[in-house]
């Protein structure tokens, strides 16, 4: 019996990326923070708070002046990689690829200023 392992409960973390609902109750319990998940809508069906939310994310992840890895050393995507997936965005897989969303990322907040300066 001394042998058994005791399941956590649900999974946190979702393979694909990002956590999972049950992982942001978790850290909500734990940290006091209220995440969302990721948006995933195209650029067009965003709303102004949405495209702010993005926007935000993909600059602050991937536009960073030191990336962390982003690929493993077997080649497998790492959770930073993956959590472009949890946001509707490619896997990047190369420094450029993650560059190309941190400028997706500030255009998206470009947008979100003039809709905004619109009101």
């Amino acid at each position: 019996m001394a042998n058994i392992t005791k399941r956590s409960g649900a999974a946190t973390k979702n393979p694909a990326g990002g956590l999972t609902a049950a992982g942001r109750d978790e850290f909500a319990r734990t940290e006091g923070a209220s995440l969302k998940p990721g948006v995933t809508k195209t650029d067009s069906e965003m709303s102004p708070d949405e495209m702010r939310r993005k926007g935000s994310w993909a600059a602050r992840f991937y536009g960073r002046a030191k990336l962390p890895p982003l690929v493993k050393p077997n080649g497998e995507p790492t959770r930073f990689a993956l959590s472009a997936h949890a946001w509707g965005e490619k896997v990047p897989t190369t420094e450029a690829e993650a560059r190309k969303i941190a400028e997706k990322g500030r255009k998206l907040l470009e947008r979100y200023r003039e809709a905004k300066a619109r009101k």
